[in-house]
């Protein structure tokens, strides 16, 4: 089978360099196009030359659409608004389409819910092989405990990053929610300040840190009575991100249109 040849969206910004980078160094996966939104500082650029790699030949643009009528997908870590409209091409297209961008709401994920249907999408607050391992533990331990144990979920970021709690913290939270047989949306604590009384037993509680260039962290606490476990990923390199994005495309590849997680692409669905 030819390369899969994928398009990244945000070209110039952190996670698209990386992903660059990481489409030059991945097997069976080649560059098929590069764009970011109209405006930037780099339109025209050289696409291997912002990643680090050297002249590509392959310039940034700004029109994604005629970039995806050539390619067999579309990798995509940018924004909500941005995210929702390039669903609308992929799904006119019926081509992979690799989500790793956070902050959506539900009104967005029904959107994509919707595009679903004719394209192949694979959302995931993080696409690293390490946290969605935490996730599918995260669960496991909510379920074996019980409420019992509270449930915190505390997680750390760059400074520059514009949203919390992370996608990721999300991911986890909603792992520990389905451990428990229970709705995050119900449960779930996101800020405390002031006099807000007792913890409520049931609770999933969010804290949010930001700083400074950390890349992530994320720890899932169980807080029992004398006794506490505590589950935590470190990413160290936006590198993990990138391989897991194109680990996710060339499985996707083979799938039907249909919405798909990082827990169907590394088979933890039932772990």
């Amino acid at each position: 089978m030819a390369d899969m040849r994928l398009v990244v969206a945000g070209a110039g910004g952190r996670m698209g360099r990386t992903l660059i980078r990481a489409l030059a160094e991945v097997e069976g996966v080649t560059l098929g196009g590069a764009f970011e939104a109209e405006g930037s500082a780099v339109i025209g650029s050289d696409s291997g030359e912002l990643a680090g790699l050297g002249n590509n030949g392959i310039a940034v643009t700004v029109n994604p659409e005629a970039l995806l009528a050539n390619a067999d997908g579309l990798i995509d870590f940018t924004i909500p608004a941005a995210t929702l409209a390039l669903s609308e091409l992929t799904a006119r297209r019926g081509c992979v389409h690799i989500i790793g961008t956070t902050g959506m709401s539900e009104g967005d994920d029904a959107a994509l819910a919707a595009a679903a249907k004719r394209a192949i999408i694979v959302k995931s607050g993080n696409m690293s092989l390490g946290v969605n391992l935490l996730g599918a533990l995260a669960k496991r331990v909510a379920k074996t405990l019980g409420d019992d144990f509270d449930i915190e979920i505390l997680e750390m970021h760059h400074n520059k990053k514009i949203d919390a709690p992370s996608g990721t913290a999300l991911l986890l939270g909603q792992a520990a929610a389905d451990g428990r047989g229970i709705k995050l949306a119900g449960h779930s604590v996101r800020s405390r300040d002031g006099h807000t009384g007792a913890r409520k037993a049931g609770d999933i509680g969010f804290a949010t840190l930001r700083g400074g260039s950390v890349v992530g962290e994320h720890s899932v606490i169980f807080a029992g009575h004398a006794e506490r476990i505590e589950l935590t990923h470190k990413a160290e390199d936006r590198m993990i991100f990138a391989r897991g994005a194109l680990h996710a495309a060339l499985w996707a590849r083979t799938q039907k249109p249909g919405l798909y997680s990082m827990m169907d692409v590394l088979g933890l669905k039932d772990f």
